[in-house]
């Protein structure tokens, strides 16, 4: 019978669907393993990233299985996005039934995988049983202060009259109408994350406590160390006339003696203010309206010309007394710091070159720089020129200045960090309604529990004109305020699609739970997630926010664990002709065509194969015909009518190559364990006589994790009946690793001079005896004397004469 993929993988995967093969429930008395791969978009069709993500997880969620874990492995979608919106008005249609359209579809591709999911939890991030509760936990923060309104900076097409996100903003312009996108103050609903900060900084180091050479990369517990961004320095004030104080944090309070100009953000309060009713009025109002426009990512990056312009204002600099101007500077970005900055030419490059353009003064006060210098001296050293304090040490220096400020109340010690609090709204319609109410007497006042869910209303039109969808539906906007009962507005902003994502795995533990967003003894059982699987590009944001979210979660008392997951695995990407798989160019293998024609165990094998899962891999035909002529072999040898006997060799490399392939995949390195398997195949291939039942057996156990469908059918035709969904892991024997005999090089003086065969395990005496009595060896020694013997256990003696 030749190897058909196609009907043996239709047979096996409708025997796991209609057994519920992979449905698991709480069972204190095994150990649980919560084996989780980051949930896809329903952009429409599964690609090979998607492929490589799922065949590492499923790898993992069978071996683990057959160690005798309970497994739980779930599936669901991150079903609300921009993306369906955009679809819906490109083709006339409604995000819903695009959205229900794509998951149906690549349900069906994840299925034809043989992924081992319990998809009796499957979820959707779009059904108002799973956002009611985003709502309701949105509630308790804004009770608890952790989710708050404010006015922010935001992309504003004037043209489309609406706000646009950051992926929306191609090179300064709307994607939709190539308008000038400028900056925006808009109130905008915030979460607390800063109020984690600490925590979120010092937990990192507990993830550095997962299982051997697993718990978080380095590299990723360093992106979210930079992108939280602790810094230790002092909040210092400067007096401006009439205006109160200006205040700026600086992590270089030694350098305050040598601040000549302070700089504003363009867009801070103070920046019009000061120049009211001044000769400078139009030129800094012209001035804040241009930096209004720059792209937010060129802001960020610093990739423009630095330039500013003098608001007619001074402030006094409080270390030394003098009045030193005030500049609008458009590198001074609001949402870091306070929006101002003590400009030191003489130690910071940006503010050397502002002062060199704009002839501001420059005073060096740190050793290193001097009269006449060409550029900053941004190290530590002595202080020079800054009074009492002249002569200090830099380190020294800035706990004095700080005590010194704090003394006359301008000045005190402060942590910041770079982390800024999360911004959720968006002003589009296909996302969770932010159950809030604006009602003129009672102010901004929260949904009641009890008509949650706030439901995203069907019937909306979706134009793609300016302004959220949501705005032109009158049932949908006009709401009786709870407290006072008069006519009211409710919000239109949809949270952030981040939301969703930073607590979804919690849901899977208790998808179907109608009295809490997930029930509590379920997710002490099931959490933290053992593995979490996704890709390196989700570093910083998704895993950043839902730490935090499980953190939230953890202190309004609906679950104890403060992260979420053990130990995360971030894949490499797949890549063809030199670049990433993509449609824009044009390289792409349809995972559905390599399923049809080789099957989806040959697609598996060859994800796992092709290369480490941490590592890029790159896309190769001849490795998938590779896979697909391996899969082949093995059908061959196993389906052969004679069975050997089996040898003490053959029975020895089976032991071998089940702790080779049980070590691998321990590790993850499911390419290496792959390669121990076709070695395994091969001896046994070579063996005129016949492979024993056993090592067929112990091969199709192995092969199972990697190429399910056809380890099931191999497995039945070796006269099992119970099915591999149900199968233990095969053990080996430490002494059957060992062989009867070793043969040990022996040196003379370094020099190689023979070799003994002897038993293994012999004591470095009995080896010595041994090698002593050896008529050859003793001819080398002519009869001199050994001063020393040098001996690696099993491998080499080496006889210093």
């Amino acid at each position: 019978m030749s190897y058909d993929p196609k009907s043996i993988e239709s047979k096996w995967q409708s025997f796991w669907d209609k057994n519920r093969s992979f449905k698991v429930t709480e069972d204190r008395s095994r150990k649980k393993y919560y084996c989780l791969e980051m949930f896809p978009y329903p952009s429409g069709r599964i690609h090979m990233g998607h492929v490589r993500n799922y065949a590492i997880g499923d790898a993992v969620a069978r071996f683990k299985r057959m160690q005798g874990f309970n497994v739980l492995h779930p599936m669901g979608w991150d079903a609300f996005g921009l993306p369906a919106e955009n679809a819906a008005i490109e083709n006339k249609s409604h995000p819903k039934q695009w959205t229900d359209a794509n998951m149906t579809y690549m349900r069906g591709q994840l299925k034809k995988m043989g992924l081992s999911y319990d998809w009796d939890r499957e979820l959707a991030t779009c059904h108002p049983n799973y956002y009611r509760w985003e709502q309701k936990i949105f509630i308790q923060m804004v009770e608890r202060g952790l989710a708050y309104r404010k006015q922010s900076q935001v992309n504003w097409c004037d043209q489309c009259q609406t706000v646009l996100a950051n992926e929306q903003v191609e090179k300064g312009v709307c994607w939709r109408c190539s308008s000038t996108v400028r900056m925006r103050l808009l109130d905008q609903w915030f979460f607390r994350i800063t109020a984690y900060a600490e925590e979120l900084l010092a937990d990192l180091e507990k993830l550095r406590e997962g299982l051997p050479e697993t718990g978080w990369p380095e590299r990723v517990l360093t992106m979210q160390k930079e992108w939280i961004g602790r810094s230790e320095g002092a909040m210092i004030k400067f007096k401006v006339e009439g205006e109160g104080f200006i205040e700026v944090f600086t992590t270089r309070p030694d350098t305050l003696f040598g601040a000549t100009f302070l700089s504003l953000a363009a867009e801070h309060p103070l920046t019009l203010k000061l120049s009211h009713e001044t000769p400078h009025e139009k030129e800094v109002r012209e001035f804040a309206e241009k930096a209004s426009k720059i792209d937010r990512t060129q802001r960020i990056e610093g990739s423009y010309e630095k330039e500013g312009v003098f608001t007619g204002a001074y402030c006094i600099n409080p270390a030394t007394g003098e009045k030193i101007p005030v500049y609008a500077a458009n590198f001074v970005l609001m949402e870091y710091g306070t929006g101002a900055v003590m400009a030191v030419p003489a130690h910071d490059q940006r503010d050397f070159e502002f002062a060199k353009k704009y002839n501001l003064p420059i005073k060096v006060v740190i050793q290193g720089g001097g009269e006449g210098i060409t550029e900053a001296y941004e190290g530590e050293g002595t202080l020079v020129d800054s009074g009492p304090f002249t002569g200090l040490p830099s380190e020294k220096a800035k706990k004095e200045i700080i005590r010194h400020l704090d003394q006359k109340k301008l000045g005190k010690e402060k942590v910041t960090y770079k982390l800024r609090d999360w911004g959720i709204s968006r002003q589009r319609y296909w996302g969770t309604p932010i159950p809030m109410i604006h009602c003129d007497q009672c102010g901004v006042v929260p949904v009641p529990e009890k008509d949650l869910p706030v439901r995203l209303p069907t019937d909306v039109a979706l134009t793609g004109e300016g302004g959220s969808p949501l705005l032109k539906v009158k049932k949908f906007i006009e709401a009786k305020c709870p407290q006072c009962s008069k006519k009211a507005r409710r919000e239109t902003d949809t949270m952030d699609t981040f939301v969703e994502s930073s607590w979804y795995f919690f849901r899977y533990c208790s998808p179907r739970d109608e009295k809490a967003p997930f029930n509590k003894e379920a997710v002490s059982y099931w959490m933290p997630v053992d593995q979490y699987i996704g890709g390196i590009e989700h570093a910083v944001l998704h895993l950043l926010y839902a730490r935090f979210f499980t953190k939230v979660l953890r202190d309004l008392g609906y679950q104890e664990i403060p992260e979420p997951f053990k130990n995360l695995l971030t894949q490499g990407m797949v890549i063809k002709d030199g670049s990433k798989m993509s449609k824009s160019k044009g390289n792409v293998v349809d995972p559905n065509y390599l399923i049809e024609r080789y099957g989806a165990d040959t697609a598996r094998l060859f994800s796992l194969f092709a290369a480490p899962p941490e590592k890029d891999l790159d896309w190769n035909d001849q490795g998938v015909e590779g896979a697909y002529r391996f899969l082949k072999r093995v059908w061959k040898l196993v389906g052969e009518d004679s069975k050997g006997s089996g040898s003490e060799e053959e029975d020895r490399l089976r032991h071998k190559t089940i702790k080779k392939v049980t070590d691998d995949l321990n590790r993850f390195q499911f390419n290496t364990a792959i390669a121990a398997l076709m070695e395994f195949y091969n001896f046994l291939s070579a063996n005129p006589k016949g492979a024993s039942q056993e090592s067929l057996e112990a091969m199709v156990l192995l092969l199972n994790p990697f190429s399910p469908h056809i380890a099931e059918e191999l497995w039945q035709m070796l006269g099992h009946k119970e099915s591999l969904a149900n199968a233990g892991w095969p053990g080996y024997d430490e002494k059957k690793l060992l062989t009867d005999e070793v043969t040990i090089v022996v040196q003379v003086n370094g020099k190689l001079r023979g070799q003994i065969v002897c038993t293994p395990n012999l004591s470095e005496k009995q080896v010595r005896e041994q090698v002593l009595k050896d008529e050859k060896i003793q001819k080398h020694l002519q009869g001199a004397a050994v001063k020393k013997m040098v001996y690696v256990p099993g491998r080499l003696v080496n006889l210093v004469i």
